[in-house]
């Protein structure tokens, strides 16, 4: 059984974010406290200042640097079987952590949790919206829990996009012997975990009540790497680990093709993290 004692927010810190401060609180009013830990590569000040005022261990990672070496360090930096990788602009509601623990004391083999999420939008919250409806669509199937230990069904659904939110994952190390982030994409680093572990015999955990708000700024370090034609690439890098070459050029243009009108709607992104679906 896992308990409180058993998982870790490890905060990934990086710049001068404003919204920092704002998830840490999120994280300190759980209604099941947990252990909060941040890491950074090359903290700044205000970084440093929060993690003191808070009183939460800052580790500085000296290794791998980059959006996959962070993120592997961060999770090395937990102690606990079960890591939830916060990412710095975003907020956790009061029972992410209990939801969380709740459905894993369920499970025979769980791989990692993820919850629904809203957006976070200019100060306001969207509980829906074209793009949530999608994936929400997208991860129906793993509402029933027989389903949640396919390797088919979480496949087909990966092979459509990336409905899974990163920073409502939760890991359990303890049942990914060997995995690490890869350090090869800009944008698509998670899509191209899931696809990995996709493959792997336990279940992937869907909690289908959103925890967490992913908030969407121009200034997130996925936005940044979203601007240019670097995520068509890591899209088809992707994309042909499911269908191959050729069927994967084919949906890619698919997706391609409705970019324009969600560009419009600030929902553009790659496949792997906004999804053009």
């Amino acid at each position: 059984m896992y308990s409180k004692d058993s998982h870790t927010f490890v905060i990934c810190a990086y710049g001068n974010s404003q919204y920092l401060e704002s998830c840490i609180q999120s994280l300190l009013s759980q209604t099941v406290r947990t252990k909060i830990v941040m890491s950074a590569s090359e903290p700044e000040v205000s970084v440093i200042s929060l993690a003191e005022k808070y009183h939460l261990p800052l580790f500085v990672n000296k290794g791998e640097k980059g959006i996959a070496g962070d993120w592997n360090f961060a999770l090395s930096c937990a102690e606990t079987p079960l890591v939830t990788l916060a990412h710095q602009d975003d907020r956790y509601y009061k029972t992410y952590a209990e939801d969380v623990l709740a459905a894993f004391n369920t499970c025979c083999r769980p791989l990692l949790a993820f919850t629904d999420y809203n957006e976070l939008r200019e100060g306001r919250t969207a509980e829906s919206n074209r793009l949530l409806k999608i994936k929400r669509l997208m991860l129906s199937p793993l509402r029933l829990r027989f389903l949640q230990k396919s390797r088919f069904v979480r496949r087909r659904i990966l092979s459509l996009g990336n409905p899974i939110c990163c920073p409502s994952v939760t890991f359990v190390r303890e049942n990914l012997p060997g995995f690490s982030f890869q350090n090869n994409m800009d944008s698509n680093i998670d899509w191209q975990a899931w696809e990995e572990l996709s493959r792997r015999k336990g279940e992937f955990v869907y909690i289908p009540v959103p925890s967490m708000e992913h908030r969407i700024h121009p200034d997130s370090a996925t936005s940044s790497v979203l601007k240019d034609d670097r995520r068509r690439a890591e899209d088809m890098a992707v994309l042909e680990k499911f269908w191959g070459r050729r069927m994967a050029a084919f949906v890619e243009h698919l997706y391609s093709s409705s970019e324009k009108s969600n560009k419009e709607r600030e929902d553009a992104g790659s496949i792997g993290d906004y999804s053009r679906i």
